[in-house]
């Protein structure tokens, strides 16, 4: 390694994708002075190991996948490798840190803890895989951070206050390779945390959670899914110290976030719902499971490697009038709503999705875009789509 600066960070840094996060942590590090080499994910070949000289550290954005061989490189020479986020714990001087985790919802409690904490006066950021990366997040008294399996691989340090996993079901295989990997990717939030908050039944130890909870307060938001999630924060809550009347209030006033079953506009009779956060089929379950009206459900995108047999036998048993598919998904899609006798019809992108839809939808029904795929496909992320769902709804006339 070379010359290291103050707070055990070397003096020449290697930051690795330059996406939101690897840009926020490149920033970070030039506040301090420090060298910076920028990379792009997909740089790999012989003279791109070059990059490497005089590097005493490799910062990895989170969709830069372990077998990069820039990343396989630097382990190769003992250079260390972190996540962003392990980056901004030391760059923050190891705060108190709240951190959650799981296969859906994160986003969702995270921003839910939040709003209790402010409504416990307490100073806190919410940041991590939501909103403000932690190396661009300010420091706080509190730190609710949104942890994917994706930055808990290359932890080191970092150490959670109290530490949530609110669910484990298969996803991001085509990165994990199985569902072993991803897992164990999702319980390292729990190495070093002084307080664990664990579904109940799922065999961990720690304070348990689960939706039929007694709670101090019904949440705003909708949808048993969100109840659960709303238990998982109210426990992360108290094991925190915040007392039950600032968490009824966050209960009681959070009205959820973008892209997670927003509703984006009520024409005619018909309520069309933004859930494109649902990337992969467990999120998309619960978005059809949160409505007791027929539904007219967009569906597609890229595809993560899932079965989507199970979920197309579950939606036969749903109020779906037919799925609207786009996407590279939609050949496997189709397939699997055969086999189950779904009915469907290939619409190949959201714009002749969402007039399909809106053309055959009969007052009280639900146009739902829950995609249970990944965007990459057409769309930058899941925001730029649902954005353009919410454009193509309310130019609907």
């Amino acid at each position: 390694m070379t010359g290291t600066e103050q707070g055990g960070i070397p003096e020449r840094v290697l930051v690795l994708g330059l996406a939101r996060s690897g840009t926020a942590a490149a920033e970070a590090l030039e506040k301090r002075n420090t060298q910076i080499v920028r990379a792009d994910r997909k740089l790999g070949n012989d003279d791109d190991l070059a990059l490497l000289q005089g590097v005493g550290l490799v910062v990895k954005s989170p969709g830069v996948p372990g077998e990069n061989p820039l990343v396989a490189e630097a382990r190769r020479r003992a250079i260390p490798v972190w996540s962003e986020v392990e980056l901004g714990y030391l760059l923050l001087g190891r705060p108190k840190l709240l951190g959650v985790t799981g296969t859906n919802g994160k986003t969702t409690t995270s921003e839910l803890l939040g709003a209790i904490f402010r409504a416990a006066g307490r100073d806190v950021v919410v940041a991590g895989n939501v909103g403000s990366p932690l190396s661009a997040a300010r420091p706080a008294d509190w730190i609710v951070c949104e942890l994917s399996s994706f930055q808990l691989e290359d932890v080191h340090e970092l150490r959670c206050r109290v530490a949530v996993l609110l669910n484990l079901e298969p996803d991001h295989l085509d990165r994990h390779g199985t569902f072993e990997a991803y897992r164990d990717a999702k319980l390292r939030i729990f190495e070093r945390a002084d307080a664990a908050v664990v579904p109940r039944g799922l065999g961990l130890s720690g304070v348990q959670f689960a939706a039929d909870d007694p709670l101090p307060a019904e949440p705003r938001i909708p949808g048993a899914h969100n109840r659960e999630n709303a238990a998982a924060a109210t426990a992360a809550a108290r094991a925190a110290g915040v007392p039950d009347a600032a968490i009824a209030e966050g209960l009681r006033t959070f009205p959820g976030v973008a892209h997670r079953l927003e509703l984006v506009r009520e024409l005619r009779g018909v309520r069309y719902v933004n859930d494109s956060k649902a990337t992969n089929t467990a999120a998309a379950r619960r978005g059809v499971a949160a409505y007791d009206a027929p539904l007219r459900l967009v569906l597609g995108g890229s595809l993560k490697g899932e079965d989507f047999g199970p979920f197309a036998s579950e939606l036969r048993r749903a109020r779906v009038r037919r799925a609207y598919l786009i996407g590279e998904a939609a050949d496997e899609l189709a397939r699997a709503l055969d086999a189950a006798g779904v009915p469907y019809e290939r619409s190949g992108d959201l714009a002749t999705a969402v007039l399909a839809a809106s053309a055959a939808a009969e007052p009280g029904e639900v146009v739902l875009l829950s995609p249970a795929c990944a965007s990459y496909d057409q769309f930058e992320n899941f925001e730029r789509r649902g954005e353009e769902f919410r454009r193509l709804v309310q130019n609907l006339s």
